[in-house]
């Protein structure tokens, strides 16, 4: 499970708590993914972003993701490849029901082929590309790319192998799982409760598995 840090201003006294905290409990962060919310922070235009992102990771944090920022407060900085989970969710509430959102170069996006409530791609999702289906369910017929991202508003599933990054649940919260057929993957994520691959198993890694919240943790279980 992804643990989450919200720096508070005046950043001085927040990291001085940090660094005792951290004295008290060496190694609380390692090997953890972290999501650092930047909400209390973003307002605040002098606040060096990139600067605070560093010293978190000097401080042994593996950060996975971003949110409560904007894109642009990032951009042209090492830490702009992060998911950053404020920008996804706008760019969902943009994004007409079933619309694929691709790079610039990519064939033209593909329609929903399924009822209105679920979403099928029936292609493989390349690296770099990003599906976002806010109303429901999503189904790949292929593989997720290392770098490509599927994010649903109920559950995913994905008939191939999973390398990429997926985040279920953004509607149906708790109850949304994931399928795939071969997991490989970057990151999972449902109802805002992350792992990364470092964080299950190596028994699941090359397997067909599904994933469930249970108790507040990632449940993985093998499906052959």
């Amino acid at each position: 499970m992804a643990l989450v840090v919200v720096p508070e201003l005046p950043l001085a006294a927040w990291f001085e708590a940090l660094d005792e905290q951290l004295h008290r409990a060496a190694g609380f962060f390692a090997d953890r993914p972290v999501v650092a919310n930047l909400s209390t922070v973003q307002e605040d235009e002098t606040t060096d972003l990139a600067a605070l992102l560093d010293a978190l990771e000097e401080r042994g944090m593996k950060l996975v993701a971003v949110e409560g920022t904007d894109a642009a407060r990032l951009s042209g900085t090492r830490w702009e490849r992060l998911t950053n989970l404020r920008q996804r969710l706008e760019d969902t509430r943009e994004t007409v029901a079933g619309r694929v959102l691709a790079i610039p170069d990519d064939p033209p996006e593909p329609e929903p082929v399924s009822a209105p409530n679920s979403l099928l791609i029936d292609r493989p999702v390349r690296s770099g590309q990003s599906i976002i289906f806010e109303d429901g369910d999503v189904t790949v017929i292929g593989p997720v790319a290392s770098g490509a991202e599927v994010i649903a508003g109920g559950s995913i599933h994905i008939y191939g192998t999973l390398r990429g990054r997926v985040i279920a649940g953004l509607k149906s919260g708790a109850e949304a799982r994931i399928f795939c057929s071969k997991l490989s993957a970057e990151m999972v994520c449902i109802d805002g409760v992350y792992d990364t691959a470092e964080q299950w198993s190596e028994t699941f890694n090359g397997r067909a598995v599904q994933i469930q919240l249970d108790q507040g943790g990632l449940k993985f279980s093998t499906l052959d």
